[in-house]
């Protein structure tokens, strides 16, 4: 797990200015890259800081090897500081995919399947109003074709059959990148591919490599449209998007949150929310991860307030793209 998030933190890093060039949906904000750069690298540094979180490096001989606490630990930090939809889909399919490897030691072909089907269900549910055609599709082309390689092996648990899974996963992820661009009109007009679904094979191939102790496929992106190097930022060229992204954790009930959900849905759009623990505080109550676009910030902001005491606001103008942070970039990612 913890090969897998290094090696995507620097993959995406290597990619994040394509995947910004080609962010036009949901909104052409040119910052798609960026945000998952931003919270893969949560993931992967909470796995490098002791579990009391004081940032101090965990000895070689921690004794972590439950596959699902591990991810887990990953997931929960993704969470806290995700940002954008990427970013925010991305943490929720890791705090998914962790829950059926929890109390296991190594990943299997089966557990592979169930961790991916989890967390692509869980993704959707995520969304208000999930779009196929974007991240979300890849995440359940990956599931469903490794769902498939797992029953023609009747629980074969072989590092064998596990290869088989993880490629069969990268290449149905693949197919569903391509297609991305004929599901939504938006993209099929500018003529690429979905930036969110490309970042998210990137992930899993780093999964594949991390796992089989193979090299990154480095033809995997070649005939994407709109990824090579010589492409034009698409983004720049599109209409300005109006409008606020407004981020926050926050504790509430399953009633409040439920409430919360559908008052954003009435105001704004790209409703996210998802669970950042699976266990509830002592009056009941869970944090949650609350993403949101909205035409004014101060409307949903005063909402949020009004059901519970926000933490780690972020407020973003769409209009506004984010320039990412020096990104380190080393010879072991997907270099064009």
């Amino acid at each position: 797990m913890k090969r897998w998030l290094d090696k995507a933190e620097t993959a995406i890093a290597n990619h994040s200015d394509r995947l910004n060039a080609i962010n036009i949906f949901p909104v052409a904000d040119g910052d798609t890259g960026t945000n998952l750069y931003l919270t893969v690298r949560a993931a992967a540094r909470a796995l490098h800081s002791d579990p009391a979180g004081r940032g101090a490096a965990v000895p070689a001989d921690a004794g972590q090897t439950d596959v699902g606490a591990v991810l887990a630990r990953a997931g929960r930090a993704a969470m806290e500081q995700a940002r954008g939809n990427s970013g925010t889909l991305f943490s929720v399919f890791l705090c998914a995919a962790a829950e059926p490897l929890a109390g296991h030691t190594r990943l299997t072909s089966t557990l592979l399947a169930a961790a991916l089907n989890r967390a692509q269900i869980r993704a959707w549910s995520a969304l208000s109003d999930p779009v196929p055609g974007t991240m979300l599709s890849v995440m359940e082309a990956a599931a469903r074709a490794a769902a498939a390689v797992d029953a023609g092996h009747n629980g074969d648990d072989s590092n064998q059959a596990l290869g088989k899974a993880l490629d069969a996963a990268v290449n149905a992820a693949l197919r569903a990148v391509v297609s991305t661009e004929s599901q939504l009109a938006a993209l099929e007009a500018a003529h690429v591919v979905d930036a969110g679904g490309v970042g998210m094979l990137l992930i899993l191939d780093c999964l594949r490599s991390a796992v089989l102790g193979e090299g990154l496929q480095g033809e995997l992106l070649d005939g994407l449209h709109g990824f090579d190097v010589q492409d034009p930022h698409i983004h720049a060229d599109m209409p300005v998007d109006d409008g606020v992204e407004v981020m926050c954790t926050i504790s509430l009930s399953p009633l409040s949150a439920a409430t919360l959900r559908q008052r954003l849905d009435e105001i704004g759009e790209s409703v996210i929310m998802s669970q950042v623990d699976s266990l509830a505080d002592g009056e009941g109550s869970y944090r949650w991860r609350v993403h949101v676009h909205v035409p004014d910030a101060a409307p949903a902001v005063a909402l949020i307030r009004s059901l519970g005491e926000p933490s780690d606001i972020s407020l973003s103008e769409l209009a506004m793209p984010r320039d990412p942070e020096p990104a380190p970039v080393n010879s072991s990612g997907h270099e064009r």
